[in-house]
Order: C-alpha cells, then sequence, then structure tokens
C-alpha cells in the first residue's frame, strides 16, 4: 500500500457541498491524498476533481449507497481509508488525531470521533442526541480494553452512536470486500456489528473533529419518509433485545427523527 492514509469521497449527484468537503479535507494539518470516486459523473464532478487535482474513478453501474462506498474503499491504495461523504466537513486535525492513534496502536481497524451538527447555517454541539451518543460511545474511551469483542458491541445494542463520516477503517487489517450489509439505512450500523466481531481494536477521539450536515436532500431524511430507517432499525434492535423490549426503544428513538425535519 503506497499511502498511510487515504480520503476517498463516494459523490453522488452535483452536491452543492461537495467543494466545501475537499476544501476541508485539502486544508488538514496533516496532509493525506484525497480521492473523488462516483456511479453519476457529471461535468461538475469532472471540474471539482480537475479544480483540485484529484484522482477521478467512475464506477459502472447502478448507483447504490454499499456498492459506491466499497467502491471508493477499493480505489484507495492506503492502509487507512476515510470514507468522506460529500456533505459534511472535516476539522483541520482529523487527520493528525487519526494518525497519532494509529501509531499508538498498531492493531487499530476502526477510528472514529465526536462530531457537530450542521443545520440551517448553524453549528450545533450540544444538542440531546449529540450527548445520549456521546454516553453511548463511553465504553470506547477505554482505549486498553477496545480490542475486547464485548467492548466493542455494547455501545451498539442501543443504536449507532458511531457517526459514520467521522470513521476510517483499516484497510490493510480488515481487506476487501469492504461493506457486506444488505440494508440502505442501517447499513453502517449493520457493517460497525459486523467489524466488532472481527480481531482488532476500536479507537474512539471524545473531540468533534468533523462537522455533520443535515439538510432536506440527505439520504437519511430520505429514508425517514419512506419508512426504510425504521424498518431497519426494528430489526437491528431485535438482534439485541426482546420484541417487547424493542418496540419501547422505537418509541423513543421516533423522537430522533424530527432532528431531520
Amino acid at each position: 500500500m503506497s499511502h498511510k492514509h487515504v480520503y476517498a469521497i463516494p459523490a453522488y449527484g452535483d452536491s452543492p457541498y461537495l467543494e466545501s468537503c475537499i476544501k476541508s479535507l485539502k486544508a488538514q494539518n496533516v496532509t493525506s491524498p484525497v480521492i473523488l470516486c462516483t456511479s453519476t459523473p457529471s461535468p461538475f464532478l469532472g471540474a471539482m476533481a480537475e479544480k483540485y487535482d484529484l484522482p477521478y474513478y467512475i464506477r459502472e453501474g447502478k448507483s447504490n449507497i454499499r456498492d459506491d462506498w466499497n467502491y471508493a474503499y477499493s480505489m484507495a491504495d492506503a492502509e487507512f481509508v476515510t470514507i468522506a461523504h460529500q456533505d459534511d466537513m472535516y476539522c483541520k486535525n482529523y487527520g493528525e488525531e487519526l494518525l497519532k492513534a494509529a501509531e499508538k496502536y498498531p492493531d487499530m481497524t476502526v477510528f472514529t470521533s465526536d462530531y457537530a451538527i450542521v443545520k440551517n447555517k448553524k453549528v450545533i454541539t450540544g444538542d440531546k442526541m449529540l450527548w445520549v451518543k456521546r454516553l453511548l460511545r463511553l465504553p470506547l474511551r477505554f482505549h486498553i480494553l477496545c480490542g475486547l469483542k464485548w467492548i466493542k458491541i455494547m455501545p451498539l445494542v442501543l443504536g449507532n452512536p458511531i457517526c459514520c463520516p467521522a470513521t476510517t477503517y483499516s484497510k490493510k487489517r480488515l481487506g476487501e470486500p469492504f461493506v457486506q450489509s444488505e440494508y440502505q439505512f442501517a447499513l453502517d450500523w449493520d457493517h460497525m456489528v459486523q467489524l466488532a466481531g472481527e480481531k482488532g481494536r476500536f479507537i474512539c477521539v471524545e473531540k468533534p473533529l468533523i462537522y455533520y450536515r443535515v439538510h432536506e436532500g440527505a439520504t437519511t431524511n430520505a429514508c425517514i419518509k419512506d419508512n426504510r430507517r425504521a424498518r431497519e432499525e426494528a430489526e437491528m434492535f431485535a438482534r439485541f433485545w426482546p420484541k417487547a423490549v424493542v418496540k419501547l426503544i422505537m418509541k423513543g428513538y421516533s423522537s430522533a427523527y424530527k432532528e431531520y425535519e
């Protein structure tokens, strides 16, 4: 593998936020290569790749989240790969914190961090849902224990508190294929549960290292409207809890969906 770390952007459509994402990756304190991958090529994406001198890879076939992520991951020639979401922005020290963790924990398979929400041009760092997710991630702050399967699973039994775009994966240790989940919304949660069963350490740096953008065009919002999110999350909870408990959990979770309205 020719690079220690690569940011791979699985671009879809012509996002008005893509350029902000690219700029944030180019402005890192410790720079890593950035590649642009897509299954929906366009003059806009080609222009972005040319403007910022990014390798530009086009996948043949129908666009879907899992295959787009897998393609971006496969095209990143690096030990560590961040699937950088086109709508989000990365703090200048994201790559620096990642590489510090990789040096300290050679068996690290997953790196993640806290995040802030950007909604209607406002930055939100302390709403109720963010604090709940920080609480759920608490076991991952005990880095000495984070190679144990039950420690890695513990944060995932009441939902997925691990922010997908804030997460980097060790391609060297995990290999390919990347995501095998059949889900469309809960695939990152399902994926994390699968990775928790693999050897290696999950490392969480509890600092907000990315800005996660919430907007009308987000895939999350579409999955809420057609009920995919509720259906898939109920199935995930059923892996850990009896049906009666799942119903109670889902009642509480329904309030979280209002965040995207």
